[in-house]
């Protein structure tokens, strides 16, 4: 749903984030967002009615979280969607027959899967290339290429792309001018999409930066609870955002009402757990990054981090997320990952409690093990998705589990 707001010119993060979206309701005066469980509204006459018809079309609370996600992301449109999977492939159907993706060669294993798995059949090109070198990108460029798809910093390596270099490249320009009709409104080929789930818009705005379209797995940061399932699209352009909504319209995988309150009432407290998550990251990083059974620490924040000056830049923050990698075996990484009392093995990240995964197992088995070997993600490769606990606490488990390797 568009912006309707001009206050996001004059109200920082954390302002935006309790009352876009949520202002009180005009009927009872109610502070917070009521919920609309409703599938179906009331019409004066066949197409007369309030802006709403039919739930799967549009809900007033879908509605409310749309415009407070495309307001934060500095957006003029937002999206919902049940997973961020959902939003994933909603982006990908402006794809057609002998398009070409470019994507980071290390991004998320259930991105990459449904790359190749779901739309690889359909005649379309994926093309993996280390993102952290532009000139990757720009040998690449074609002028079958309509999507630059990038992660940054990337799940799980933490490499991170220059995206104002990416959207500054000349040869995108040159393409940009060459597929578009100036006499018709068209979509901007080639799309620079970015998947900012690590970041959360509090730390990292890429449409800011000359990205064409944001994705988010809401599921993560955004709610913040590991309680809701959702997924976002956010971007500035009309004749793009009309599309995507007549995917979303016609696809159908939209959120819940209720998933979309619960995700409105996680976002109110986003700007506060963001800087715990960093706080926590940063200290667990440091002390991590001097262990002899070690082999790398992963973390944008540290000063050995080979792009630490990037993520200065770009981010205003360095996120929760840290990878390490162990100097044992994989038989060592289960044992690892499965002593820590604090840190809950399983999937997902961004929640309130600290989560650790082992990718090579769970969200990358998608992955052929080459290519993971190939890039870096090694089988005693962990990733850890640091809550907002004691930070002192979550090194005491760190600490414990490490000795017992």
């Amino acid at each position: 749903m568009a912006e309707k707001d001009n206050n996001i010119n004059a109200w920082k993060f954390a302002t935006n984030a309790i009352h876009i979206g949520s202002e009180a309701d005009k009927e009872t005066g109610a502070v917070i967002t009521p919920l609309h469980m409703s599938t179906t509204y009331w019409q004066e006459a066949p197409g007369k009615h309030k802006g709403f018809e039919y739930s799967r079309s549009g809900n007033p609370t879908r509605a409310a979280l749309e415009r407070n996600l495309a307001v934060l992301e500095h957006g003029r449109f937002g999206l919902a969607f049940a997973s961020g999977l959902a939003a994933i492939d909603c982006v990908l159907r402006l794809l057609k027959p002998g398009d070409k993706v470019i994507a980071s060669d290390d991004l998320y294993g259930g991105s990459r899967r449904i790359f190749t798995r779901a739309y690889e059949r359909y005649g379309i090109k994926f093309v993996y290339v280390d993102a952290t070198n532009i000139k990757n990108i720009e040998q690449e460029l074609d002028e079958n290429t309509k999507i630059i798809w990038l992660e940054t910093p990337t799940n799980p390596l933490l490499r991170l792309t220059d995206l104002k270099a990416v959207a500054e490249l000349e040869k995108i320009k040159e393409l940009r001018e060459r597929n578009n009709d100036k006499n018709n409104k068209t979509i901007n080929y080639p799309l620079i999409v970015v998947d900012n789930t690590f970041m959360s818009p509090y730390f990292q705005k890429p449409l800011l930066l000359g990205a064409d379209i944001v994705v988010h797995s809401t599921t993560k940061y955004i709610n913040g609870h590991s309680d809701v399932v959702g997924g976002a699209i956010i971007l500035n352009d009309e004749t793009t955002y009309k599309e995507l909504k007549f995917f979303q319209n016609a696809i159908g995988a939209v959120p819940s009402p209720f998933d979309c309150w619960l995700t409105l009432r996680g976002i109110k407290t986003l700007a506060l757990r963001m800087e715990q998550h960093n706080k926590n990251a940063q200290k667990i990083a440091e002390y991590l990054a001097n262990n002899k059974k070690l082999k790398t620490v992963n973390y944008p924040g540290l000063k050995t981090h080979p792009q630490h000056e990037l993520a200065k830049r770009q981010m205003t923050g360095f996120g929760g997320m840290i990878s390490i990698e162990l100097d044992g075996s994989f038989e060592d990484a289960v044992k690892f990952a499965t002593s820590l009392k604090l840190f809950a093995l399983g999937e997902s990240l961004g929640g309130v409690e600290s989560l650790i995964g082992h990718p090579a197992s769970m969200t990358h088995t998608s992955v052929p093990r080459e290519h993971r070997l190939k890039i870096g993600l090694s089988d005693t490769l962990l990733r850890l998705s640091v809550g907002i606990e004691d930070a002192d606490d979550l090194i005491r488990d760190i600490e414990q589990t490490l000795e017992k390797i």
